[in-house]
């Protein structure tokens, strides 16, 4: 399957896509010709992977019948000093809270979006260290 994407250049460092049926606008900040009129690609990384493996564990929670009050996915993304600058680790902190969460429970549906489900954590996987932690509150 390919997919493909048209990004057009809207002026300055600014960038627009439609993606599923939705405008996204990137842009630089204004210290290097940007206007600031939208997010960093790179910091699109993290949004990626927080919103596929997101996705992913409560959708398996669900079908676990495992109930959450709230859920929020971080990430911790560790840029390179050096050109090109890059990602060289991310950490995905997934907090959660409940009644009577079972860890283990968290952590299999976590494992599972890491290792089978969640494309964006596999092709990252493959690029930099992923690590992970639970907070249950």
């Amino acid at each position: 399957m390919k997919t493909t994407l048209d990004m057009r250049w809207k002026g300055d460092m600014a960038f627009e896509t439609e993606l599923n049926g939705h405008k996204i606008v990137i842009d630089a900040d204004e210290k290097v010709g940007g206007k600031n009129l939208g997010p960093r690609p790179k910091a699109l990384m993290m949004v990626a992977l927080a919103g596929c493996t997101g996705m992913d564990v409560i959708s398996i929670l669900k079908k676990m019948r495992v109930e959450v009050n709230t859920f929020n996915v971080r990430v911790e993304g560790n840029v390179t000093e050096e050109h090109p600058k890059q990602y060289d680790a991310m950490k995905l902190i997934y907090e959660f809270s409940g009644d009577n969460l079972e860890e283990e429970k968290l952590r299999k549906a976590i494992d599972l979006s890491m290792e089978r489900y969640c494309g964006v954590s596999a092709v990252y996987k493959k690029a930099m260290q992923m690590s992970y932690e639970i907070e249950i509150k």
